[in-house]
């Protein structure tokens, strides 16, 4: 993994974690953040794509902040400021610069996902009704039926998915209930592109990262292969 790794933005140089396979590439994923930042947590899951032959990066959305990470247990407090300084035009401009990176590395569009962790969840299915990439998968993304950071709801922006979609939901998410997860189920099922949901009983949000109290092992490997076998299938 690179740390050192800065992309190019209108804004400003923005921070990224870089993770290489051994050989070539079978591909390229983009991962993007938790509402904490470009943790530990996120730049493990560009090593561990890695690992599985993709080549990854993460970039830092909050850079025009300073890159803050935060804790998990005891800065609630100050992820809000940090989200209210994200439009859908700097999350756009961030997820084109780190897509531009891996472009620059010989990866093209159809054979580069996205994949989104809580706020980066939102951002991955968003992504994949902008950008013509080869799949998406979001962990417990948010908004699914009120809209955030200026973007329609999840529901909404379904119809105009034009990236094959995994989604993986915990049915014991406080801040995603299953009804809403059922509504996005039916909200993607006409979509022009592959979807699937799966929803794990008894995870919480937050279920995929070993970091927090929250983590369910069971669900976090499920998910897990399910998402390695979902680039798999369609960046091949």
């Amino acid at each position: 993994m690179d740390d050192g790794l800065t992309l190019p933005t209108a804004d400003g140089p923005m921070p990224a974690a870089l993770a290489e396979p051994t050989g070539t590439p079978k591909g390229a994923v983009v991962v993007i953040q938790e509402a904490f930042g470009l943790t530990p947590h996120i730049v493990s899951i560009t090593e561990r794509l890695a690992a599985a032959g993709w080549l990854a990066v993460a970039p830092a959305l909050f850079h025009r902040q300073g890159s803050p990470v935060l804790a998990y247990e005891g800065d609630f407090a100050k992820i809000g400021p940090l989200f209210q300084e994200l439009t859908v035009d700097t999350i756009a401009m961030d997820v084109d610069a780190a897509l531009d990176a891996l472009a620059d590395r010989g990866i093209p569009r159809p054979r580069t996902g996205i994949v989104g962790f809580c706020m980066g969840g939102t951002v991955s299915f968003a992504t994949a009704t902008r950008v013509p990439l080869g799949a998406a998968v979001t962990f417990y993304g948010g908004g699914v039926t009120q809209g955030r950071f200026g973007l329609p709801s999840l529901v909404e922006l379904a119809p105009s998915l034009r990236v094959p979609w995994l989604g993986l939901y915990g049915d014991e998410d406080q801040g995603i209930p299953v009804a809403d997860v059922e509504a996005l189920r039916a909200a993607t099922a006409g979509a022009p592109v592959d979807t699937e949901i799966v929803r794990y009983p008894g995870a919480e949000h937050g279920f995929n990262c070993d970091d927090r109290a929250s983590f369910h092992a069971e669900a976090a490997a499920d998910a897990w292969t399910r998402t390695l076998g979902w680039f798999d299938r369609h960046l091949g």
